[in-house]
């Protein structure tokens, strides 16, 4: 008997593995380090109370009510899911056919290019302007069935214009992915366009500044008719039950709590910017609670850095950046164990 085989596409699409190496300060995936808000700690408290031997509502209508309410729409424009990259992913299988295009600019997200390959779509690349905003022109060229917009971009951290984004949705023949992971820390958002683009998708996510990340809530904002399309190719029971309950506390009693952490992560971010620059490393403007930093050697970097129980994100060859690491930000006292390292790496 033959052994089964998959997909050839499935050749070009790396898996998503980042180094498991467990250490004291891991700066490499932008997450929350101020840890869990307490009202989540508190709901988290009693997880039988939550019923985890029953399936999640498969309509989780209360959490629908309360992230409409903090994002400024409606309920019925609201669409769950596991993380924001589950509703990325979904908008790829619900509005583009196999070998249509999924237009970006690069770099960006690197799931987008993942999710498009396994959806058998073909990824368009576009590079950014000089000055790191996205190339509206470049963009519609394409004429995509998809147009994806990282902002703050992934992992560049830098922000995009509302001027751009508002000519892409406009101009664009299909749909418009605003992604919105990193929004509270830009505090842009393209979320006032929908009630006059009904081709906009807007995702966003509890993972970063939130503090939820590894309870995976994640949602999307649409007109109703896309979030009924959405629906159709999501899949039952995307939000587990603790992470509903977790969402419902902090969207209920806690947003003052992300709204401060949210500040000082960009009042860190700057000046750690400063300090880096004191060492003659140059990060990228960003918009966002990470710094991108580019490097001549971030393999290297990197394995230096792991030897000091720290760990960055290694990013290699950067269309338009070259090497680069990116880097977390948390309290400052770890930005400081971060700066004392690269001290004596640089020596």
């Amino acid at each position: 008997m033959s052994p089964a085989r998959p997909r050839a596409v499935l050749g070009t699409v790396p898996l998503y593995a980042p180094d498991p190496t467990p250490v004291e300060l891991d700066l490499s995936d932008n997450v929350n380090l101020w840890g869990v808000p307490p009202s989540a700690a508190r709901a988290l408290g009693e997880p039988l109370a939550a019923q985890p031997n029953l399936y999640p509502r498969s309509d989780p209508r209360e959490l629908r009510t309360a992230l409409a309410r903090y994002a400024g729409v409606s309920a019925a424009e609201v669409i769950t899911g596991c993380g924001s990259d589950d509703v990325i992913d979904g908008a790829l299988r619900a509005f583009a056919a196999p070998g249509e295009k999924v237009a970006y600019s690069a770099p960006s997200f690197s799931m987008l290019v993942s999710f498009a390959r396994v959806n058998g779509l073909q990824p368009a690349p576009v590079p950014f302007r000089k000055d790191g905003d996205i190339e509206p022109d470049a963009l519609l060229a394409e004429r995509a069935a998809i147009t994806y917009v990282c902002s703050p971009n992934n992992p560049t951290g830098t922000g995009v214009s509302a001027t751009a984004i508002e000519r892409v949705v406009a101009e664009s023949e299909g749909l418009v992915l605003v992604d919105e992971a990193y929004g509270e820390f830009s505090g842009r958002t393209a979320v006032p366009l929908l009630a006059r683009a009904p081709q906009l998708l807007v995702t966003r996510t509890l993972s970063k500044a939130f503090g939820l990340a590894g309870l995976r809530v994640g949602y999307g904002l649409a007109t109703p008719e896309v979030v009924q399309v959405l629906e159709k190719v999501r899949g039952p029971y995307k939000v587990n039950v603790l992470g509903e309950r977790a969402a419902l506390a902090v969207l209920g009693d806690d947003l003052p709590w992300v709204r401060r952490h949210v500040e000082a992560s960009v009042a860190i971010r700057e000046r750690l910017r400063v300090a880096l620059a004191a060492l003659g490393l140059r990060a990228l403007a960003s918009a966002a609670n990470f710094l991108c930093v580019p490097v001549p050697d971030s393999a290297a970097l990197g394995r230096s850095l792991l030897g000091r129980g720290i760990k960055v994100r290694v990013l290699r060859a950067l269309p338009g950046i070259g090497d680069a690491i990116r880097i977390g930000v948390g309290p400052w006292d770890g930005m400081e164990r971060l700066l004392a390292a690269l001290r004596e790496v640089s020596r």
